[in-house]
């Protein structure tokens, strides 16, 4: 099989030509939707499509089968033209059994296409959902587009050369979906089979398998009448500069932003962690890079984590811990004791669903106040957020960036939207990436007043107020680290209550003083009276929202802050330019909080906890009330 279409079988068929498709494969957690809908992913970014997807499934690592709270999903959205989101409902939805069909069916709007597996509607699997009667038989998906397709059993058919069981064979049903779903919209092939074949390299018979039920989908979709229609998605060379692109999660390009801060800073990187989902992924990737010197060191606790990546900071590495809110919470104390030894420290949350252990695989914004104050005492700490997943490469260059100009701890929120979410992204050249290299002190830096040269841990550059930072061991620079409260200069311990005012507020400045670009606002007419701000991963849907209102004659404004502690600098006078202030959080209204009293404006909250990412159109018709209220 090949990526050319055979232009003979495909005359007696249709080929309808779409600027964008919203695909969703819905299963059981065990029936491979996170793989098949990756796959997909992967061909559809090799044929140039901008694309953004939305993987959602459960937190146990099997749920129960068959019910509704074990349904995995994966979501692409993909276009011949710059979008920014999954996409609010799909417009094909491949449902693996009873229960994939009644948890996504309330988003699939009516004429939607649903790819329903038959086999595996029998009474007991629709009993378990709470169908009274086989929805395929009852007439209830009456005005859906519905494609009744025994996936199982054609999949066992295909396979019955194998010397595999009837369950063994079944398990390839997704690679069978995928080629059908290949066909359905002309996606390449070659990545794929060249994956199973590496996949299962030490298993041949199995990647074989897989291989031919993948075939037997593709097969089946060119010569069953059951599929009358093809579909055609152009690519999208428009929407990219020129470049070498490749499809790329957050999680991932947050490691390769990692890699290559190390790289610019010619440190070595070392990461303390401890696996939490949705963090672990970097741990993960970040163990393949050790010929970029990355040291890898996969601890028992999220404290001995960050201990050891502060200990790799004390010793002149880029340290980084990784990890969601409830390791942040018991990251706290060794943050604030990088607070007062003044030590780069790179703290990557990943944010997700709370409090306590809450959601662990849905995504959240309400880790934004811990990272600002969820340490004892005065403990200010610089806060980097990337607003899609691509941008986690450069929010991680960022991060590090501030963390080793101003020796101090540096947050970076990402969330499990971005962590699992991928979409294009451009590979740069290496001179676009900033130049991290630091100075190391090497000799004394201060004279005393008999002429005697000595080296002061807290003598501070008067332009960052960052200090020294000297490598253990080197001759002459022997000084103290702890916790308890230093002395200006000599870093000595200090209980002098001035001593202690003058660092805390030293502290402060230092983090006040960072250099972080103005927010620009987004305001093509100029007249916009109400101004859309976010953060983080709301980017997407609020620019979708934002552009559904100006297509429809509507004026709003937008901005997006990337910096949140310090926020820039002039943030202030673009909120009281505006009549009207308005910000989504997937959160209770966090930044509003901050922005409320920080710059006494009244700033609106359009908040969501579901676990699920804002809908551009929700979005879009809260913002339009909002506006034609400022009127």
């Amino acid at each position: 099989m090949t990526t050319e279409v055979d232009q003979a079988s495909r005359d007696t068929k249709n080929i309808r030509r779409v600027d964008r498709v919203i695909i969703r494969f819905a299963g059981d957690s065990g029936d491979g939707m996170q793989l098949t809908g990756d796959r997909f992913t992967s061909e559809t970014a090799s044929l140039g499509n901008d694309l953004s997807t939305l993987p959602n499934f459960p937190a146990e690592i099997r749920a129960p089968a068959g019910t509704l709270p074990g349904v995995s999903s994966f979501q692409v959205h993909f276009a011949d033209h710059d979008i920014l989101t999954p996409g609010d409902a799909p417009n094909v939805l491949v449902a693996m059994n009873p229960a994939a069909l009644k948890a996504n069916l309330p988003d699939v709007p009516r004429g939607g296409e649903i790819i329903v597996n038959t086999d595996e509607f029998n009474s007991r699997a629709l009993a378990k959902v709470g169908y009274d009667s086989n929805p395929l038989e009852d007439g209830s998906l009456d005005g859906y587009s519905v494609h009744p397709v025994p996936l199982t059993a054609l999949t066992v058919e295909a396979l019955k050369g194998f010397d595999l069981t009837r369950k063994e064979a079944g398990r390839s049903k997704n690679m069978f979906a995928l080629g059908l779903l290949s066909w359905m919209y002309h996606r390449p092939t070659e990545g794929t089979e060249a994956f199973l074949r590496a996949k299962f390299a030490k298993r041949p018979e199995i990647a074989e398998a897989n291989l031919t039920a993948f075939r037997a989908g593709w097969n089946f979709g060119e010569t069953t009448e059951d599929f009358a229609v093809s579909y055609e998605v152009a690519p999208a060379a428009s929407a990219f500069p020129a470049g070498t692109y490749r499809n790329i999660s957050g999680n991932l390009a947050l490691a390769y932003g990692l890699v290559a801060a190390s790289q610019r800073a010619d440190l070595p990187l070392f990461l303390g962690s401890y696996p939490i989902t949705p963090a672990s992924d970097v741990l993960h990737e970040l163990s393949k890079h050790k010929n970029f010197g990355v040291r890898t060191f996969q601890a028992e606790d999220e404290i001995a984590g960050i201990g050891a990546a502060l200990g790799a900071a004390f010793g002149g590495a880029l340290g980084v811990t990784t990890t969601s809110g409830p390791g942040v919470a018991l990251k706290s104390e060794t943050i604030g004791l990088a607070v007062s030894l003044e030590l780069p420290l790179l703290v990557v949350d990943i944010q997700r669903g709370g409090p306590s252990t809450g959601l662990p695989t849905k995504t959240e914004q309400a880790d934004l106040l811990q990272a600002m104050y969820g340490r004892n005492g005065e403990a200010p700490v610089p806060i980097v957020a990337p607003a899609t997943p691509a941008e986690c490469f450069t929010a991680a260059l960022d991060a590090a960036r501030i963390a080793l100009t101003y020796r101090t701890p540096v947050f970076l929120l990402s969330d499990g939207y971005l962590a699992n979410g991928s979409e294009p992204w451009r590979v740069p050249e290496v001179d676009e990436l900033p130049d991290l290299r630091v100075q190391f002190t090497t000799a004394p830096n201060h004279t005393l007043d008999d002429g005697t040269e000595v080296f002061w841990p807290y003598k501070r550059d008067p332009h960052t107020l960052a200090r020294p930072w000297a490598v253990p061991g080197t001759p002459g620079l022997e000084h103290r680290i702890g916790g308890i409260e230093k002395q200006d200069g000599t870093g000595n311990i200090s209980y002098d209550p001035a001593n202690h005012e003058h660092m805390v507020r030293t502290r402060q400045a230092k983090i006040d003083g960072i250099d972080v670009p103005d927010v620009v606002v987004d305001d093509p007419s100029g007249e916009a009276r109400t101004l859309v701000l976010g953060w983080g991963s709301t980017y997407g849907p609020i620019t979708a929202a934002v552009r559904r209102i100006r297509r429809a004659g509507g004026r709003i404004a937008q901005t997006h802050v990337r910096h949140l502690n310090p926020l820039p600098a002039n943030l202030g006078d673009v909120l009281r330019s505006y009549d009207r202030v308005l910000c989504p959080e997937m959160n209770l209204g966090q930044l509003a909080t901050l922005l409320r009293a920080r710059y006494l404006v009244d700033v609106r909250s359009i908040t969501q906890v579901t676990g699920l990412p804002f809908k551009a159109e929700q979005l879009a018709s809260a913002f339009k009330e909002a506006a034609d209220d400022a009127r």
